[in-house]
């Protein structure tokens, strides 16, 4: 039976729709999406980190590292003919990573502020463009406003289970990419210099998710803007999450590493896909006129 979606466009597009039999490629928005969202982007924090600074890569070769890494789950994402768990949570998997060292080498530089005790540099490479939080999270909105008015003027829709076509799942892994950077971006801002903390800045990130939760229940607000602004902010979520649980205890972690912490994660998240793999698998051995869902899309 389908279950019910959280955070989603529900509304209906203005444009002319065909309804067509296809088979889904991304997954339905459910309670069990969010919780594997925030795992995922949890663990891209601590294994962003893992490579780039404990084990001394630095931002910018772990960056190009990372991007490949992405851009190779992608195309396997691209290439599937269905709805994958384990193809379309590596890839999520993939951004997160990416995202955490894309944020940290353009907000971050070598001066003491970024350095851990005893510490003389960030890595090997380049150590960061310096740009600073507000700045670069200016860009990374800019960028992402832009993906979003391409993605409006193609006249596609952004529901994310209607999503069917190339260059839909293009402008949506964009877009995902992006959001996960910018996350990142204002996770680090709220645990490093907003005087919150690291469990402060998740707990306001916890209260502003169950704000938009609550907005559901207003009709004037677009289900497609609140799952936008919640995609985003689980990546803050996650980047402090992770920060509590791989920084000293001196600056108010728990100082369980980065290696550990990702290894528990990673295990937790294998978990999760496996659950979502039975449960499509289960769903696939339905009778074929139930195996294929009714997806309304745009025409032309």
């Amino acid at each position: 039976m389908e279950q019910p979606e959280v955070l989603t466009d529900l509304g209906a597009a203005s444009a002319p729709n065909t309804t067509r039999s296809v088979m889904k490629k991304l997954p339905e928005v459910t309670l069990a999406f969010w919780i594997m969202k925030i795992a995922a982007t949890t663990l891209g924090e601590t294994a962003g980190d893992l490579f780039a600074q404990t084990l001394k890569l630095g931002y910018f070769l772990t960056t190009i590292a990372l991007f490949l890494v992405f851009v190779v789950t992608l195309v396997v994402q691209l290439k599937s003919s269905r709805y994958n768990p384990f193809f379309y949570w590596t890839v999520i998997l993939s951004t997160s990573m990416a995202g955490t060292t894309m944020s940290d080498f353009m907000n971050r530089d070598a001066s003491a502020k970024y350095l851990s005790a005893g510490a003389t540099e960030l890595g090997r490479g380049p150590q960061g463009l310096g740009l600073g939080y507000p700045a670069g999270a200016a860009i990374l909105i800019s960028i992402l406003l832009a993906i979003f008015a391409v993605w409006k003027l193609s006249g596609m829709t952004f529901r994310i289970r209607d999503i069917v076509t190339f260059r839909g799942e293009a402008l949506f892994w964009s877009a995902i990419l992006v959001s996960n950077t910018l996350g990142t971006s204002m996770g680090d801002f709220l645990s490093d210099s907003s005087g919150l903390g690291y469990a402060g800045g998740a707990l306001l990130v916890t209260g502003l998710l169950g704000v938009l939760l609550a907005l559901m229940k207003v009709p004037a607000v677009p289900n497609v803007l609140l799952f936008w602004i919640a995609f985003v902010l689980t990546r803050p979520l996650g980047a402090t999450a992770g920060d509590f649980l791989t920084k000293p205890v001196a600056k108010g972690g728990l100082d369980l590493g980065t290696a550990g912490s990702s290894a528990v994660l990673l295990a937790v998240l294998f978990a999760l896909m496996a659950y979502a793999h039975t449960r499509e698998r289960r769903s696939a051995a339905r009778p074929a006129g139930e195996e294929r869902e009714p997806v309304t899309r745009r025409a032309g």
